[in-house]
């Protein structure tokens, strides 16, 4: 029990550094973030407060005010803390990637299987819902790597549906914080092992590829590099 309890005890400071990290963060993005939480908790303890004395209740009330207080201002501050996070990652490379690597059980992610020389990449997340392409960069760029990749898929895991999203702003692409929502929206129409099964032929082609011999030496003059910007196989 005393192991328990010393684990327990490092583990509050541990988080409450985090939740005050977290505030600096969010506050150099949101300045009104303290006056906000502020004013969530003060409304809802007032509001229960005063009912609590309406009623003759006042203590019952009052500590319910507080304890919804406390509730609702987390609640503010995780969101706030969310779209400050979102808006210091958008249009920063790699940003999708990082948003991937947190979508949750169930998926198994990875970065980067595709890439041309402008730097405009595309991820690759297996699920239930299939094998879902992210292409990051730009819109027009990304399109054919996109297509060379789904391609790729169709050939490697016929079976299995292909999706495709690019990342932004723009008309038909999605939003960096609308990404995961998105993702855990798209119907699931593999089970747990047809998922694995999936997962296990990917990974035994990007172990292929990897220990496929590659020529020493400087490339020959006059040689090209394939269309696509020189896609990395995974």
């Amino acid at each position: 029990m005393a192991r328990k309890d010393n684990a327990a005890d490092a583990a509050n400071p541990g988080r409450l550094k985090q939740i005050a990290l977290t505030y600096k963060m969010t506050r150099k993005v949101d300045k009104k973030i303290g006056l906000v939480l502020a004013a969530v908790g003060i409304i809802v303890f007032g509001v229960f407060l005063a009912i609590g004395f309406l009623i003759g209740h006042p203590i019952y009330l009052g500590i319910l005010g507080l304890l919804l207080a406390f509730l609702a201002t987390a609640i503010v501050f995780g969101r706030r803390a969310e779209r400050a996070a979102f808006g210091q990652m958008e249009g920063q490379p790699g940003a999708a990637a990082a948003v991937l690597d947190n979508i949750g059980r169930g998926w198994t992610t990875t970065p980067a299987v595709a890439m041309n020389r402008n730097q405009d990449v595309v991820h690759r997340a297996v699920g239930k819902a299939g094998i879902v392409l992210v292409a990051e960069g730009n819109p027009n760029r990304v399109k054919s790597l996109l297509a060379a990749e789904k391609r790729k898929m169709n050939r490697i895991v016929a079976d299995v549906p292909v999706h495709d999203l690019i990342v932004g702003t723009g008309e038909g692409q999605v939003d960096l914080k609308k990404l995961r929502t998105t993702m855990l929206k798209l119907p699931r129409v593999l089970t747990g092992p047809q998922v694995t099964a999936t997962n296990d032929r990917l990974r035994a082609l990007g172990d292929l590829m990897s220990n496929m011999p590659l020529p020493k030496g400087p490339m020959p003059k006059g040689m090209r590099m394939p269309k696509g910007g020189g896609q990395r196989p995974r």
